[in-house]
């Protein structure tokens, strides 16, 4: 019952899963974006098409669905997800978002919180961040594992292919549980990035989301340009592929989200389930007393 990807149009923005990608292959704008109308009406017809294929997604429950966004601050997660997600019907779609974790949640392993949230069979979960943080910010700011180990951090050196091998054992397990994992990088630039951060103080409906310690992280942006390509080298594989897509323009962006996720969910090949031949004799009478009444 093991999911692995096979080739789509759409692959062309997948991390390999040879462990060869670089910084020369970080981009953050579409060559060809197309037109921004264009490409608002291309999202309109795949989000139909994603309500097509959830339907037996949601009827048949033979599959669940793990979709996991990462990204800096600013890259557009949450509206892409509310852009591309709308249509489906929210009692087969499950959103999770991780902060910062509590104290009780620092106490667990990292794959405790979000293994609480994992999708059922049938459903599609969405992860607005997730325990890729752990090898991501944490990574950045190695000073927050002393939360973590009241004990004493570990060497730095073991502790990274350590908590590697256990995300891609995690993943593997999923997937072998009937779970499609995709994992998508909105990959915004630093100039890109500050022009929303700007946006975000001049507009007030938009000022309730500024935080001035996103922009104090964007001061970190090659320390995390160089852990983003570590993970998914070591993270990015045919069972739990990683995704990079520019994200300075938006309505690209969201097209080409959609356009993945729904080429997913078809090589899942998802169907309703077949009545049972018992049923199928009932229906029948009931339709009888249906139709005389």
């Amino acid at each position: 019952m093991s999911i692995e990807l096979t080739h789509s149009p759409a692959n062309s923005w997948r991390i390999p899963f040879d462990g060869n990608f670089g910084a020369a292959q970080l981009v953050h704008a579409f060559e060809h974006p197309g037109d921004k109308d264009d490409n608002e009406v291309k999202l309109e017809k795949i989000k139909q098409q994603l309500d097509d294929l959830q339907r037996p997604l949601y009827a048949g429950k033979q599959y669940s669905v793990l979709l996991i966004f990462q990204a800096l601050d600013a890259a557009g997660k949450d509206g892409t997800i509310r852009s591309v997600f709308s249509a489906l019907d929210p009692s087969g779609v499950q959103v999770s978002a991780f902060k910062a974790p509590t104290e009780l949640e620092t106490r667990h392993d990292m794959l405790w919180r979000t293994g609480l949230c994992l999708p059922p069979r049938g459903v599609i979960g969405i992860f607005n961040r997730s325990y890729y943080e752990e090898v991501l910010t944490v990574r950045v700011h190695p000073e927050f594992l002393n939360g973590q180990y009241p004990a004493g951090v570990p060497d730095l050196d073991q502790l990274w292919p350590a908590r590697f091998e256990a995300i891609r054992a995690h993943e593997r397990h999923l997937a072998q549980s009937g779970t499609l994992v995709l994992k998508l990088w909105l990959n915004v630039s630093l100039d890109e990035q500050r022009k929303r951060f700007l946006s975000r103080l001049k507009t007030p409906r938009k000022q309730w989301k500024f935080n001035g310690r996103d922009v104090d992280e964007s001061h970190f942006r090659d320390a995390y340009d160089q852990a983003f390509i570590d993970m998914v080298n070591q993270t990015s594989r045919p069972w739990a592929p990683w995704y990079m897509i520019p994200a300075n323009d938006k309505p690209a962006m969201r097209a080409l989200v959609a356009e993945i996720v729904e080429q997913a969910l078809q090589g899942l090949n998802p169907q309703f389930p077949a009545v049972k031949e018992k049923d199928r004799e009932k229906f029948i009478a009931y339709e009888a007393q249906l139709t005389a009444e």
